[in-house]
């Protein structure tokens, strides 16, 4: 397992320059550095729908949910892993492969930026709101723009993530300017239109200078036939989820006004931001992860790990938002969002344990066992549902937070059961104490600081429970999972520290 054994012979063979260093040390490295590289970026786009909805009211943040809404409902459906197909095969000729690839997703994105001017129409009249199919439409051009991001998919899988991630960089920067400066100028919902088209456009253009290979169409029936059988599950899964999105807003408008749409739009932007950062470690693993798929030893050892990792903040992150909740509505967005409270504290709950075994879709699809995937999103679609309409249709956004907790139970159920098949001995309980233990204590402090009552709470004493909150943080970390930060710190300075165990 040590030093040159971690599939080094297989990764010179895709393509990936470890530079004297094996590959466990290189994904390591590779890891830490966009984690905090793409955090940063991660961090920007909340930030962009943080601060335009100080100048957005909420009844605009509700149309831009609308808009947003409906793009993605139709786009929801475009990632069905044709990058994820193309960095897990192995053929001989990777520029064909890659021109294979790249034809296939541009007909795929093409189909659906269409699809999204074309079903507006349906939406506005299903929402009541028809001022949103210009803005829409302009939207379906950002999104048929991303297709040509396609070359960064050759970095990725080479592992070269530093050029992959300067150019993906490009459209969350650019496009945190323009939204903020045109939110700042008074154009109201466009600011988010107008940044996401001029940060796809040149985030894509950027990309295609930057190609390996020439840009080019190539069509193949057997690679069209392999996309699909790896794809089908996924577009199953995106199709559950794309319902679960449209339930949620279609109801939420109707039972709550477009100030609880809002809201709803709000707390989905931070749970996707704490998915963004398990998500940065689970891409960045995939190319090497597909490069020992061979060896479940070493798939064990680094899903364990890659999700400890991520559990280390997306607890403290979680917890520490539905802490905080009332006092980023008091100091923050402003009493206009007062509505957002409940659903803030619940959501920080549920995207803490959304993380837990999150990245077991890279282990399945880097084996090419992408069903259970299609298995998840029904049995969670079906629980959102069953809780979801009757809930929010009797109790409003109440009901909404009811579902979300039922479905992501049944969906942490579901991924726990698929990946004991796959690797023997694994208890989700275990790994969840683990997970959960570092966060209970600054929890509990705080708790226990706010019980004693000290007086009016000020902005002083806000900022004083976040630092208690932050500092213990850091310390439980240190003293319960020094180990394993011990073994990624040496990878990162490039040394060859001693494994520490899987949990």
């Amino acid at each position: 397992m040590a030093g040159r054994s971690f599939g080094e012979e297989r990764a010179e063979r895709r393509g990936i320059r470890l530079g004297g260093r094996s590959l466990r040390q290189h994904t390591a490295r590779g890891a830490i550095l966009n984690a905090v590289f793409l955090s940063s970026l991660a961090g920007i786009g909340l930030g962009r729908r943080f601060l335009v909805a100080i100048f957005l009211t909420a009844a605009d943040y509700g149309l831009w949910g609308l808009i947003y809404v409906a793009v993605v409902t139709v786009i929801w459906l475009k990632d069905v892993g044709i990058s994820d197909k193309f960095i897990q095969q192995e053929d001989a000729d990777q520029e064909a492969a890659f021109k294979q690839a790249f034809t296939l997703n541009l007909l795929w994105t093409g189909l659906f930026s269409v699809l999204i001017v074309a079903l507006l129409p349906l939406f506005a009249l299903i929402y009541g709101h028809p001022e949103i199919i210009l803005p829409g439409s302009v939207m379906a051009v950002g999104v048929l723009l991303t297709a040509f991001t396609a070359p960064t998919w050759v970095l990725h899988r080479q592992m070269r993530f530093l050029r992959e991630r300067t150019l993906l960089a490009i459209e969350p920067v650019l496009g945190f300017v323009v939204t903020i400066a045109l939110a700042a100028a008074g154009v109201g919902y466009w600011a988010l239109v107008i940044g996401f088209v001029s940060g796809t456009a040149a985030s894509g253009l950027a990309s295609v200078l930057a190609s390996p290979y020439r840009l080019g169409l190539r069509f193949d029936r057997s690679a069209l036939r392999d996309y699909f059988s790896f794809s089908w599950p996924l577009l199953v899964a995106g199709g559950s989820g794309l319902v679960a999105v449209q339930t949620a807003t279609i109801l939420g408008e109707a039972t709550a006004g477009l100030a609880g749409l809002g809201a709803i739009g709000l707390v989905g932007s931070i749970v996707a931001f704490a998915d963004r950062v398990d998500q940065i470690l689970t891409q960045t693993l995939y190319p090497a992860v597909c490069a020992v798929r061979d060896r479940l030893d070493l798939l064990y050892e680094s899903f364990s790990k890659s999700n400890r990792l991520a559990l280390l903040w997306c607890m403290p992150f979680g917890f520490g938002l539905a802490l905080f909740a009332q006092d980023i509505v008091d100091y923050v967005l402003g009493d206009k969002w007062q509505i957002a409270v409940g659903l803030l504290q619940v959501f920080g709950v549920v995207a803490a344990f959304k993380q837990v075994a999150f990245n077991w879709t890279a282990y399945h699809r880097a084996l090419e066992r992408t069903r259970p995937m299609a298995v998840s999103g029904t049995l969670s679609l079906i629980t959102f549902l069953a809780v979801g309409v009757p809930g929010m249709i009797g109790f409003g956004l109440t009901g909404f937070a009811a579902a979300a907790i039922a479905s992501e139970a049944v969906a942490l159920a579901t991924r726990t059961y698929f990946l004991n098949r796959l690797f023997e001995g694994f208890n989700v309980f275990r790994h969840c104490a683990r997970a959960v233990a570092p966060a209970l204590p600054p929890l509990a402090a705080v708790l226990a600081l706010r019980a004693l009552d000290l007086g009016e709470r000020t902005g002083l004493a806000v900022s004083a429970e976040l630092a208690l909150y932050v500092g213990l943080n850091v310390a439980t970390v240190w003293l319960m999972e020094r180990s394993l930060v011990r073994e990624m710190v040496g990878y990162l300075r490039g040394g060859a520290p001693r494994p520490t165990p899987a949990a």
